[in-house]
């Protein structure tokens, strides 16, 4: 599930969750909700994140294991 993505890209980065929730425009608290599970994450928070950590949304939903983020319509 895409949670496990959320919280390594996240840490990974170095990152806490109080940044993310600033990115979104949203609490701590909520923003934890979205990555414990507790509630669903809106599709349009996803492709934030994955603009903000240079990946796919594929790959925050694990639909592919590759971080690299697809080639804009613009770079094609």
């Amino acid at each position: 599930m895409y949670l496990k993505r959320l919280r390594e890209l996240r840490e990974d980065s170095d990152i806490k969750q109080v940044t993310i929730a600033h990115l979104l425009n949203i609490t701590r608290q909520q923003y934890s909700l979205y990555e414990t599970g507790k509630r669903a994450i809106p599709v349009n928070f996803i492709k934030i994140l994955a603009n903000f950590y240079n990946t796919s949304c594929d790959y925050i939903l694990e639909n592919t294991d590759e971080i690299k983020p697809y080639k804009s319509k613009s770079q094609q």
